[in-house]
């Protein structure tokens, strides 16, 4: 049985990035795929009216500082399930760190990406394309869950897909 982490990172039919969604858009649930079980479990519950934007994954196949894979947000059509591979397309990088209350600040960057099969978002190509209220409700969405695990979350920089693209490679196992 292939470990969903250890899938590659590259799709061999599409060249596109591969995601793994953890937790699926609208979802109060937060997901974590747990390594030792093999398994997609709960993790958390976000508060009354709380929740994720959009589908949240990882890219396989990376490890970031915070020793988790890579973090993904996926924009596409429909919400896909929890355990679901997709083919994206990475569109950009919102370049952050985090601390937990008195730790040291470890960067926890989220990648964005958009599923090659998006009707409604096959137009964007780059986070240049969105509108920067909608990346700031990202980013303030990041900020707002963080503190609610008591952790602190702060953007670096906003980043284009060649950046965004270079971040994966810098972490790929």
């Amino acid at each position: 049985m292939t470990l969903l982490n250890a899938l590659p990172r590259v799709d061999p039919e599409t060249g596109a990035v591969l995601a793994v969604v953890e937790t699926p858009r609208g979802s109060r649930n937060k997901y974590k795929y747990d390594v030792e079980l093999k398994c997609i479990r709960l993790a958390s519950v976000l508060p009354q009216g709380t929740v994720f934007p959009y589908d949240f994954g990882f890219v396989p196949s990376t490890k970031a500082a915070d020793g988790d894979p890579l973090d993904i947000m996926i924009l596409m059509d429909e919400i896909a399930s929890a355990g679901c591979v997709i083919s994206v397309r990475v569109i950009g990088a919102i370049e952050a760190e985090q601390r937990a209350k008195g730790g040291d600040w470890v960067r926890n960057d989220r990648l964005l990406g958009v599923s090659v099969q998006a009707h409604a978002h096959a137009s964007i190509e780059s986070i240049a394309d969105i509108d920067p209220k909608l990346l700031e409700e990202l980013e303030g969405f990041f900020e707002h869950y963080n503190r609610l695990h008591d952790k602190e979350f702060r953007v670096l920089e906003r980043v284009g897909p060649k950046k965004a693209l270079k971040l994966i490679e810098k972490v790929a196992v």
